[in-house]
């Protein structure tokens, strides 16, 4: 691979990245992808311990990837500092 597709894969997987994080996954699949059940889900989220969520239509919220990935992280970073 040449240096000027490499640079050019990078700079599309960046891209991608970026739409990615804009993608909005359901309720439902967030508490998956975090290992917890909906309940759990709900309480994170009635004490403002969630990330920020979304309404996506009248009865249903989600929350974008990159939110989640930054709630993820801020969630490490408090663990190591209790």
């Amino acid at each position: 691979m040449t240096l000027r597709e490499a640079e050019r894969r990078h700079r599309q997987s960046e891209r991608d990245r970026a739409l990615d994080d804009d993608r909005i996954m359901p309720f439902k699949v967030w508490c998956e992808v975090n290992d917890f059940s909906e309940s759990t889900g709900h309480r994170l989220r009635k004490a403002g311990k969630g990330p920020n969520f979304v309404q996506t239509s009248d009865r249903r919220i989600g929350v974008s990837v990159g939110e989640n990935r930054r709630w993820q992280a801020a969630r490490r970073i408090d663990q190591r500092l209790t």
